[in-house]
């Protein structure tokens, strides 16, 4: 009796072994999974110029390229899944798609959730700076000073920022972006901190008004591909992918980031 208990037991040992095998090498091998059903899923949220409609309502930007690349590269189709942004993580654990690509920044919060690539883009703070009032001072010790005003969106991150840099400054702060920005152009204030690339597109739409006294952000953060938890052999794919397309993706990124060329393609 006792003896055909151990191979009742043995038996079911296996078996769970061989249930259990195949779930830990699909999650391990996701991308010759997306080989074999011929398509990309990737996840993304909307922001200018991360991701966008065209006017013709087609999704374009440069996380839109990223993608569009990587699943050429791969020999499969990409499939764009848009998702809201505060769910897109959520999202990727409960298998919706298989990638995210989306301008997603590196953080540990997030980095308890799912694993990132190594970094394929960066992205940060800037400043625009009036010309009418700031031209003639010194970047940035003239800065912080009580006669000089920033403007900034009431609550956000670049607020913080000011306050930290230039704590003598005088801040105002303003329930929208916009509203910061044509005070400074309007010459009444000095400058404007903001997420970028805003202070860049401002500059170049308004080149008369507003100059960047600093072409470098004045902070910095990095975006990863997001994928599932225990993924190696995914995580190896997508960097070894990054590492060989660092040229282009820095390209598409000035294009998109520092350049308005794409402009007259997306609506107003």
């Amino acid at each position: 009796m006792n003896h055909v208990r151990r191979i009742l037991g043995a038996a079911a040992l296996l078996l769970t072994a061989l249930a259990w095998t195949p779930h830990a090498f699909a999650q391990d091998n996701t991308i010759d999974a997306v080989k074999k059903k011929g398509k990309l899923q990737v996840g993304f949220g909307s922001f200018v110029p991360w991701a966008m409609r065209d006017k013709q309502g087609q999704w374009v930007g440069f996380e839109i390229d990223v993608a569009t690349k990587l699943a050429k590269d791969m020999g499969v189709q990409v499939d764009l899944q848009p998702t809201a942004f505060d769910g897109i993580v959520p999202a990727l654990i409960a298998g919706k798609f298989d990638v995210i690509i989306g301008g997603l920044s590196v953080t540990p919060a997030r980095q308890a959730q799912i694993d990132f690539t190594e970094p394929y883009s960066q992205s940060g703070q800037g400043v625009a700076a009036s010309k009418q009032l700031a031209a003639k001072m010194k970047w940035p010790e003239d800065y912080n000073n009580a006669n000089v005003t920033f403007t900034c969106r009431r609550g956000a991150a670049p607020c913080k920022t000011i306050e930290e840099k230039w704590p003598k400054a005088t801040i105002r702060q303003f329930d929208d972006d916009a509203v910061a920005f044509q005070e400074v152009i309007n010459g009444n204030a000095h400058a404007v901190v903001s997420s970028e690339p805003k202070p860049t597109f401002f500059t170049i739409k308004n080149p008369d008004r507003l100059f960047k006294p600093m072409n470098d952000n004045l902070t910095t953060s990095v975006e990863g591909f997001g994928v599932r938890k225990n993924s190696p052999v995914v995580l190896a794919y997508y960097n070894d992918w990054i590492g060989k397309n660092k040229d282009w993706l820095k390209q598409r990124h000035t294009y998109w980031f520092k350049t308005q060329d794409w402009a007259a393609t997306v609506p107003e």
